[in-house]
């Protein structure tokens, strides 16, 4: 309440933002110099959509501000759809997920832009080891206030989100018994991981001014939590997921983040709130959601014991489904117990290796395979 009048409900719009991995077609390694005329032909196809990422390999889409999950979806099916037409007249794939299964990053060249080269300078081998992608949602939130109240309630959710999407359980030719490995790269960066607790808008706000007139970073762009106020849009954004193989997975996983905002907006709205819990706690369940995926259960704090996976889905979609579907996405939510039942990208992409093994490929080949199976599915 404000003045004795209920303020608008937020306009819970759905942005997402996907980097991928171009791959040779013949070698299914990474290429390490891509050709500046497939950056500008994607352009002249996407326009401000798509952009150079930190690694020549990389390329970012993002979409415009979509009123519904299945808008965003649409578009990004659309546009991988487009780059991978463009990338395939230089012999090229993109692929969409969040390691290479084989790729050397040591052999990677950033992109010659200000903000890289930057980076590189700043970062050294922190950021060239920065060989992942990853999957970024943005919720409309006009409300300052809101978007910080909200993330600090939100932070509960966001393993439970990670481990619907896990896509990185390679590095380096490597099984690395992760279902997430990205996270263990990223993490080197500083000013990542769960986001910082606040008060108000304006206590994150002035701690961000410390940090800026102390020239330790330009702006908010450089604060890289797993879910952050975004410096450039009134929104807050979501940046633990890897970026899911399927389009319709990475869709379920906007479904349920949107759906869980509205939902702790409700309760806002009703003087109720969502218990905070410690990032102590917290970190323990983003462990095991990079370890195990949706495998062997995350910890339930309200009971005190680690609960099934499938347990926890559940009881997230009960408390969201009225709030997917007053936002247009019940069934994107609910897509999420068909990744239970077939597996997330990590799963499917160690069942192709370990089947390629079985049936007598040697260790390279079988990662090759993997590599196949992700350019396959990442415009299925």
């Amino acid at each position: 309440m404000s003045g004795g009048l209920l303020r608008p409900e937020p306009s819970f719009t759905v942005g997402m933002e996907e980097e991928y991995l171009l791959v040779d077609r013949e070698s299914r390694d990474l290429v390490v110099e891509a050709p500046d005329s497939l950056m500008t032909r994607c352009e002249q196809e996407l326009g401000e959509h798509v952009s150079p990422e930190f690694l020549q390999s990389q390329i970012e889409v993002g979409t415009s501000k979509c009123e519904t999950v299945g808008q965003a979806a649409q578009e990004l099916a659309q546009m991988r759809g487009i780059i991978a037409e463009v990338a395939a007249d230089y012999g090229l794939a993109p692929i969409a997920a969040s390691t290479h299964p084989f790729a050397q990053w040591d052999a990677q060249k950033h992109t010659r832009k200000e903000r890289y080269d930057g980076l590189a300078r700043d970062m050294q081998a922190v950021v060239r080891r920065l060989l992942i992608c990853g999957m970024h949602v943005h919720v409309g939130l006009d409300d300052d206030e809101l978007r910080i109240d909200l993330m600090q309630q939100a932070s509960y959710f966001l393993p439970h989100l990670l481990a619907l999407s896990t896509s990185s359980p390679f590095w380096r030719g490597e099984v690395t018994g992760l279902k997430c490995y990205r996270l263990s790269v990223f993490h080197e960066l500083p000013r990542t991981g769960l986001p910082e607790t606040f008060d108000s808008f304006g206590e994150y706000q002035r701690h961000l001014d410390v940090m800026v007139s102390a020239g330790l970073l330009e702006d908010g762009t450089k604060i890289w939590w797993d879910l952050r106020p975004s410096a450039r849009f009134p929104t807050l954004e979501m940046r633990i997921a890897d970026i899911c193989t399927d389009v319709a997975d990475g869709a379920t996983i906007a479904a349920v983040y949107v759906s869980l905002m509205r939902m702790l907006y409700v309760l806002k709205r009703n003087n109720q709130r969502w218990r905070k819990y410690s990032n102590m706690l917290i970190e323990e369940n983003r462990w095991r959601a990079q370890r195990y995926g949706i495998d062997e259960g995350l910890v339930d704090y309200g009971r005190g014991e680690i609960v099934p996976y499938p347990d926890l889905l559940e009881e997230i979609i009960a408390l969201t489904s009225e709030h997917a579907e007053a936002l247009g996405c019940l069934a994107e939510l609910e897509h999420a117990r068909e990744i239970l039942r077939r597996g997330t990208s990590a799963h499917r992409q160690l069942a192709v290796f370990n089947e390629a093994c079985y049936e007598g490929a040697d260790k390279h080949q079988a990662l090759k395979q993997v590599v196949d199976f992700l350019i396959e599915q990442t415009v299925a």
